[in-house]
């Protein structure tokens, strides 16, 4: 079995906060993740495809078609955007890079099952800042 991974960039503002809680625990458990003017990171996707080389063209999927794929069903709703108000799919839950990357993946794994003729999604690691990541198998 061949991974074959793209990395992708996009810049976005969240801000981590429970309504549940007062403002004091929020501020203890997330401490300036909490700050109420939000706060931004410079991210990285990675998106790791699995597979056989297609016999034709030898690629286990066209990076050019996942890197397309990624960009437009991805990157370009939430690239400059703040998490927690611009984006539909965050609506309504803890906009972590947990339940971000939990998201990412149900856009697309069915795309990208789609252009990988002999695999299909494997992992998506997303990275907040260059020492703190998350990875997510789908599962």
């Amino acid at each position: 079995m061949i991974h074959v991974s793209r990395k992708e960039h996009f810049n976005a503002a969240h801000k981590l906060w429970n309504p549940n809680w007062t403002e004091e625990k929020n501020v203890e458990v997330f401490g300036p993740c909490a700050n109420a003017n939000w706060h931004g990171h410079n991210f990285e996707l990675i998106v790791t495809v699995k597979g056989l080389p297609d016999a034709d063209t030898g690629f286990v999927v066209d990076l050019k078609a996942l890197s397309t794929l990624i960009r437009s069903l991805v990157i370009d709703k939430v690239d400059h955007k703040n998490l927690n108000v611009d984006v539909d799919f965050m609506q309504g839950k803890m906009a972590s890079c947990e339940n971000l990357v939990m998201e990412f993946w149900k856009i697309l794994q069915p795309a990208v099952d789609k252009i990988t003729p002999h695999g299909g999604l494997y992992k998506l690691k997303l990275y907040e800042t260059p020492r703190n990541f998350v990875e997510y198998y789908g599962d």
